[in-house]
């Protein structure tokens, strides 16, 4: 049987127009894949009652930020005296750094190994703020913040560009590898975030950390379909205007606000 011209003529074009990787299935398994993340969320719903949900949703900073903050064990002022962080449900009223009450309106945890670098080699270690480190205790005992931890304070080699302006600055600036210091534990640990009505300062052992906001830039910075998944772990925001103005100018880490889309 004799094959019309044509079909082979098809082949080949067929094998011209395929994608690359396609025909080189070696550098198809090379290529590297999207990372994944199990994050936890619970949130006030507007009837009042507290909803827990579970989610799967991409390793980024974008995604991270909102969730690697406080460690466990970290305690929060609230009208009732420190909670643990672990311990605080939506709905609990906390003091903020102003001396105000808010509710809290959301919580997010997640499992990270800090020994084990992020996507693209994203520092995930933790930092270790010694007893009186920013003064006459402050903090009284330890302190273990998460990577995306930022605090209102402005480390002294900063100083010269922000001067006496209150900062949110994040807390590897104040590594100085003896009252804080870097730590990597290879062993999972949770770690935890929080909103409020708006975004503020809460004191964990005196010093003053922000609560979670995406940053004024997150809009520009992100995809329409990773800005669908992000707003699935929210149930107080359905776009990033509703997260309201920061408190509190950041100093910008390229690194966290490098949101990949």
């Amino acid at each position: 049987m004799t094959i019309p011209a044509s079909l082979p003529r098809a082949a080949q074009r067929a094998i011209r127009t395929v994608s690359p990787a396609l025909n080189d299935p070696a550098a198809l398994r090379a290529r590297p894949k999207q990372q994944l993340r199990r994050y936890e969320v619970s949130a006030l719903l507007p009837n009042g009652s507290v909803s827990t949900t579970r989610h799967i949703a991409p390793a980024l900073p974008l995604f991270e930020d909102a969730f690697c903050a406080f460690s466990r064990g970290s305690l929060i002022e609230t009208e009732f005296g420190p909670v643990a962080i672990e311990d605080l449900q939506p709905g609990d009223r906390v003091i903020t750094g102003d001396g105000t009450t808010q509710t809290l309106l959301w919580k997010g945890s997640t499992m990270i190994v800090p020994a084990r670098p992020g996507p693209n080699g994203r520092n995930m270690r933790l930092t270790r703020i010694m007893a009186d480190a920013f003064g006459m205790q402050r903090p009284l005992a330890f302190v273990v913040a998460g990577p995306s931890a930022r605090i209102l304070h402005t480390p002294g080699h900063l100083r010269g560009t922000y001067g006496n302006t209150p900062v949110l600055t994040p807390v590897q600036e104040f590594i100085d590898g003896n009252g804080i210091i870097e730590t990597a534990p290879p062993a999972a640990v949770e770690l935890f975030h929080i909103c409020l009505q708006r975004h503020s300062t809460v004191r964990v052992g005196g010093i003053e950390f922000e609560t979670y906001h995406p940053g004024e830039n997150a809009a520009r910075t992100v995809s329409h379909p990773m800005r669908s998944l992000f707003f699935n772990l929210f149930a107080h925001a359905e776009q990033f205007g509703d997260f309201g103005p920061q408190v509190f100018p950041r100093i910008v880490d390229e690194m966290n606000d490098a949101l990949s889309a």
